[in-house]
């Protein structure tokens, strides 16, 4: 019975998620056809480069070419990374080729530069990111990226950047016109925005690491005052081979104010060293890997 239930739920899960997929192309195809194409703006990587085929030869044939292009990349999606990839993508790609067919008739959206890009740029990183955190891809770019991530040690963002630098380079070589490949470009860097967004969500979340010489009274003070969990690690100095206890606090970066002055209020001496985190999973997470989030908020991510 339990496997029964656990099945249905992966199924609804997987099914919900194609759904986001959907509404993630929907978006992307909406702000391309009423944003962008009409105002001679482009998109970064694959999208990009069939929207350039499209304007040189026929605006009709901008889903084709999205089709066409991708392919090479669905490919090595399959070949280097993994099938499950493949076949979201593949679906993400026809999904958001059915949709600039059917927003073909849709009227442009008129107004100065500075709306198109900012409006259609966010819409479009909406729907990028919804297909992303789904599962998803539209830009086969990714794909290189992962592969040169792999391979030579490259990140996805340095490999995505270089191939954008060249597709939005290209477009005012080809077309002349530099004053629209920049305007292209800003407008990439508002979705770009846009897609972290959507992906990690507006909340930051920071993992700080304290070294104290009172690390007792310091974890006593953050569980009472507050209220966050603390994990308590055991480390050795490298230069003194002093003993020392190293606590580690994930907290909103709204709390990380609050713990800076506690820890420093405790030990004036103490070490603190704050980074960014982009995710934090407890508990479980479902088929789709979105983290699972109690009803009641619960700020203690460590016991």
């Amino acid at each position: 019975m339990a496997s029964t239930t656990s099945t249905a739920k992966s199924m609804l899960n997987q099914v919900m998620g194609y759904l986001w997929i959907g509404l993630g192309s929907f978006l992307a195809a909406l702000s391309i056809r009423m944003f962008l194409y009409p105002h001679h703006l482009i998109d970064g990587g694959v999208v990009g480069i069939s929207m350039i085929l499209g304007r040189l030869t026929n605006d009709a044939l901008i889903s084709v070419y999205i089709v066409l292009v991708n392919l090479p990349f669905i490919y090595l999606a399959y070949k280097y990374i993994r099938k499950a990839f493949v076949l979201q993508m593949l679906i993400a790609v026809l999904i958001f080729a059915f949709f600039m067919i059917a927003l073909e008739p849709i009227p442009p959206f008129m107004g100065d530069a500075l709306e198109i890009i900012v409006l259609g740029g966010a819409i479009l990183g909406v729907g990028c990111g919804l297909i992303i955190r789904y599962g998803g891809c539209l830009d086969g770019s990714e794909i290189m990226g992962i592969i040169a991530n792999k391979r030579f040690g490259f990140t996805v963002g340095q490999v995505v950047l270089f191939f954008n630098f060249f597709v939005f380079a290209g477009y005012g070589l080809i077309f002349l016109d530099w004053h629209i490949a920049v305007k292209s470009l800003l407008t990439y860097i508002v979705a770009f925005k846009m897609i972290d967004l959507v992906i990690v969500g507006l909340e930051e979340i920071k993992s700080v690491t304290i070294i104290s010489s009172k690390p007792n009274e310091l974890k006593d003070a953050i569980l009472k005052d507050l209220g966050l969990g603390v994990t308590i690690t055991h480390g050795k100095g490298g230069y003194s081979g002093q003993e020392k206890e190293l606590l580690t606090v994930i907290v909103e970066r709204l709390d990380l104010a609050d713990l800076k002055d506690l820890v420093l209020s405790v030990d004036e001496n103490a070490f603190l060293s704050v980074t960014n985190i982009y995710e934090v999973i407890y508990g479980h997470t479902n088929a789709s890997g979105n983290k699972f989030r109690s009803k009641k908020r619960n700020k203690k991510f460590f016991p």
